[in-house]
């Protein structure tokens, strides 16, 4: 459950050597040495089209998010390629307080379109950047970053979603009940835990659901295989659907049980 926000929180535009070396430190205790950026290239960054966004308590820094520009040959984008919060903070809704200066920010240097990817199966992740701030998902990239080797990827394929968030659209109002949906994949109980079980990949509805574990971290230090097992099968219905057309557009919870989340897909057309 969040907690009460932060009064004195403070979001500022990082541009000094000195900031960013706060931002580089920060960033080796959430994550490591060797997955934290180095500070020579976010200095280059905010010179160039990007930016670093740190989160302050009182002089402390507690957060940061770190985008640079990206262009696929044909459009400009921002590419949001991380963001971290101190462990001690991570209840306070600092995440989105982050995301959406980020995206005034963005705006405000002329971008429309912000990129990033996360993993599928972190509903947290997912429950920011789709049911929060109204992005959503448009490719799955298989190993994505190859074998990682932080606590929280190791020994897993480091697959993703791609996420667009339209910046400048308003997108419509999510409005969907779970029970009336059908499934695209199929889940059974074991030892307590949610198993993946029967894929069907041959739905005509304009609206269907994949589910997903709610504490996918937790499955995976205690039953590793199990963990893969979740990765490949939701590999198997995201990719079918999203070569097909379809997007990832909100998760919700699911009202009747525990650690168990759906993904929402809906066809693009007629979409944001």
């Amino acid at each position: 459950m969040q907690k009460e926000a932060l009064p004195s929180l403070e979001i500022k535009n990082l541009h000094t050597v000195k900031d960013l070396e706060a931002v580089y430190e920060l960033e080796t205790r959430i994550w490591s040495v060797e997955e934290a950026v180095p500070v020579n290239h976010t200095v280059a960054t905010v010179k160039n089209g990007g930016f670093v966004l740190g989160a302050f308590l009182e002089d402390e820094l507690i957060g940061f998010q770190y985008s640079f520009p990206g262009f696929d040959g044909t459009k400009v984008y921002l590419c949001s390629h991380s963001l971290g919060i101190h462990t001690k903070y991570r209840a306070f809704g600092i995440g989105e307080k982050l995301k959406n200066a980020q995206k005034k920010t963005a705006l405000e240097k002329g971008y429309d379109l912000i990129s990033w990817t996360y993993d599928p199966l972190e509903t947290v992740n997912a429950n920011l950047n789709l049911h929060k701030l109204g992005a959503v998902c448009t490719q799955y990239i298989e190993n994505a970053y190859g074998e990682m080797s932080d606590h929280m990827n190791a020994g897993i394929p480091s697959d993703r979603f791609l996420v667009e968030w339209r910046i400048k659209e308003e997108c419509p109002e999510r409005q969907w009940s779970e029970d009336v949906l059908p499934l695209a994949l199929e889940t059974g109980m074991a030892n307590g835990v949610y198993v993946p079980e029967n894929t069907k990949l041959s739905h005509d509805n304009e609206k269907i659901l994949i589910p997903v574990p709610g504490n996918f971290q937790d499955i995976k230090k205690k039953d590793f295989e199990l963990a893969l097992k979740w990765r490949k099968s939701t590999k198997e219905v995201f990719v079918h659907y999203l070569s097909k057309g379809w997007i990832v557009t909100d998760l919700k919870k699911d009202v009747t049980a525990e650690h168990q989340y759906f993904y929402l897909l809906e066809k693009e057309k007629g979409y944001c």
